[in-house]
């Protein structure tokens, strides 16, 4: 799984200027004066430019450590903004296809984290009356950077104060919370006096569940900031520790039950199995942006009428094979009957390592795609724990293993049958290969060894892209063995081109999280139990926006790619498979350019229509 990204990565200057800089103790003149880049004029070496930037980048952001901070989000703006006129400089018509395509993917990377950066620093000054007292922990650590004085005493006092502000704050959204729960008495009496004179001076602080996880994340890494600060000189400045103990661990304890609050209380997310979904969408114009760094032509609605066209061949192939095995045109009962057919307890991970092995012949026989040695050599299979299943249902691919999920030991009855039918044989012999050979193991092993400059670049449309490409091919090869295996990989199928439906309703905020699950139950199949997990994990924040549609489009984008150049004639298929693997995870489009060795322009923009002319579904709203 990608981890979760820095909340605030970089930012666009003239947002924040007038939002953050008005906080108390900040002005221009206070804030770190970077050095810009070294000079590298014309050069043509992409690679060593991209590492370099790579490099810069990973190491401010180890440095600059308090998310929140003026001074971090400045500097991480300043820094995006000098390497794109380094950029700039880059005699572009001398480079080679190669290069030129590292030019767009380091250009569109930067412009990409500015223009996201700008959305979150704007829902970051949203939330600015719940964060006025981060000046004192932002002062106090920033000032360790440079060891500039401090007075143990005034520092003490700072503290205190701080811990008596989070306090109140605290308080104030637990009764905002208790307001929301609650309707007022309609029998108390409307002239009584407020208990107290807080209640009556301070107003109630309404926070809705997405900004509250936001402000809890911002809150735990102020913590740690000041955490860091205080072991610096406790344990060597006997006046430093007679001083700020107390107050420190006030303050710490403060900010650790307010982010409690807010995480729990009023976003409600206990780490239990009925916690209430809570996601953030972009809306159409953060789906915009991804869309352009992700070098797609069609809009979400031309999107959405990709997914319902590929949804509506599955559900023709369904009904097929559900007559088939004398279901009729009940192919939701066929599905059923399929996924009964599951391994007994204890056994799924014998039948993953004979479905792999089986796999990997197949592959071999028709010489479909290189397999190292190595490839075949390490992989693994490990078993997810209960609370890993709570966001991975299924089945994952992580460092050489195949997380597998089946029932544990801890699951109450119920959801043991739905493990077992939601990850049953023929469900699971198309997901074998999807996350191991020809799949993710080989792509990942491939990716370690070629084009390792590309690394950060990665794409959903290419990383699942491509083992969405081989289900489809595979079911071209024949590996289905009769109507209950194509069933399988029918629902698999029909499951990533609803994942387009659903994701991108819920980021254009016409679905709701629970109308997502009803989506995935009634229309694809799905238990209901491994339906929430699945939009527990699309909306939790650990996955771009794109992420979900990246699947079914990137595979057919490069399923349109090989019948260009595999149908053309000019690569056989393990040309064409093994060529691809070379790239990297890049956006299609360039694997495109790289294949045909098309050079293209500096002001490149997404060109390819691989699905060709396609209507809007959202224009018939």
């Amino acid at each position: 799984m990608p981890s979760c990204p820095h909340p605030f990565p970089s930012l666009s200057r003239g947002t924040i200027l007038l939002t953050l800089l008005a906080l108390p103790g900040l002005s221009p003149g206070t804030m770190a004066q970077p050095s810009r880049p070294g000079n590298s004029p014309n050069s043509s070496n992409l690679v060593a430019l991209i590492d370099e930037y790579l490099t810069d980048d990973s190491d401010l952001r180890s440095f600059y450590t308090i998310w929140s901070s003026p001074t971090t989000l400045v500097r991480m703006e300043q820094h995006d903004q000098d390497w794109l006129e380094r950029l700039a400089t880059v005699a572009f018509d001398a480079l080679s296809t190669s290069e030129r395509i590292d030019y767009l993917l380091l250009e569109s990377h930067i412009q990409h984290s500015l223009a996201t950066a700008e959305r979150r620093t704007s829902q970051l000054a949203e939330l600015s009356q719940l964060l006025d007292f981060s000046e004192t922990i932002r002062a106090l650590e920033e000032g360790r950077w440079t060891l500039q004085a401090v007075s143990p005493e005034t520092a003490a006092g700072q503290l205190t104060t701080l811990a008596e502000r989070v306090e109140e704050l605290t308080d104030r959204v637990e009764l905002a919370k208790q307001d929301a729960d609650h309707e007022p008495d309609q029998d108390q009496d409307q002239d009584q006096e407020p208990e107290n004179e807080a209640d009556a001076d301070e107003p109630a602080l309404t926070l809705d569940a997405v900004s509250a996880q936001r402000l809890a994340q911002t809150v735990d890494n102020l913590a740690r900031a000041l955490t860091t600060w205080f072991e610096h000189d406790a344990a060597f400045r006997p006046d430093f520790r007679w001083w700020v103990e107390q107050p420190y661990n006030q303050s710490h304890k403060a900010l650790v039950e307010y982010a409690r609050k807010l995480r729990e209380d009023v976003a409600g997310q206990k780490g239990e199995d009925d916690d209430p979904l809570v996601g953030d969408p972009v809306g159409a114009d953060g789906l915009a942006v991804d869309l352009t760094h992700e070098f797609m032509p069609y809009d979400p609605g031309q999107l959405l009428t990709i997914g319902e066209n590929e949804f509506a061949w599955c559900e023709q192939r369904m009904l097929e094979a559900s007559r088939e095995l004398g279901h009729g045109d009940d192919w939701l009962a066929a599905l059923a009957a399929v996924k009964a057919l599951h391994a007994a307890p204890g056994r799924q991970d014998e039948l993953v390592m004979a479905q792999a092995n089986e796999a990997i012949r197949f592959l071999d026989e028709r010489e479909l795609v290189t397999i190292p040695d190595l490839a075949r050599e390490f992989w693994r299979v490990r078993m997810l724990s209960r609370e890993r299943q709570r966001v991975l249902p299924f089945a994952a691919y992580s460092r050489q293993h195949m997380l597998v999920a089946f029932p544990t030991a801890d699951m109450d009855f119920d959801a043991k049958l739905q493990a077992m039918r939601g990850n049953n044989e023929h469900f699971t012999r198309i997901v074998t290969p999807h996350e191991l050979i020809p799949g993710h193991h080989l792509q990942g092993f491939m990716a370690a060894r070629h084009n390792l400059h590309r690394r950060r670049f990665s794409t959903p449309f290419y990383g699942e892209g491509w083992s969405l490409y081989w289900e489809m091919l595979l079911w071209d090869a024949g590996w289905a063995r009769g109507p209950e295996d194509r069933i399988g990989m029918l629902f698999w199928r029909m499951h990533r081109a609803a994942r387009i439906v659903v994701s991108l309703r819920f980021h254009l905020g016409t679905m709701t999280p629970e109308q997502m699950i009803d989506y995935l139950v009634e229309r694809v199949g799905h238990e209901r139990d491994n339906a929430t997990a699945e939009v527990r994990r699309y909306i939790g924040g650990a996955y771009s926006p794109l992420y979900q549609c990246g699947y079914m489009i990137g595979g057919l984008q490069l399923r349109a790619l090989a019948a260009e150049l595999v149908g053309g004639g000019s690569m056989t298929a393990r040309q064409f498979h093994d060529a691809v693997l070379r790239c990297g995870s890049i956006p299609i489009e360039l694997v495109r350019a790289s294949l045909t060795d098309t050079s293209l322009p500096a002001d490149h923009q997404a060109s390819w229509f691989f699905a060709g002319t396609v209507r809007s579904a959202l224009d018939e709203g």
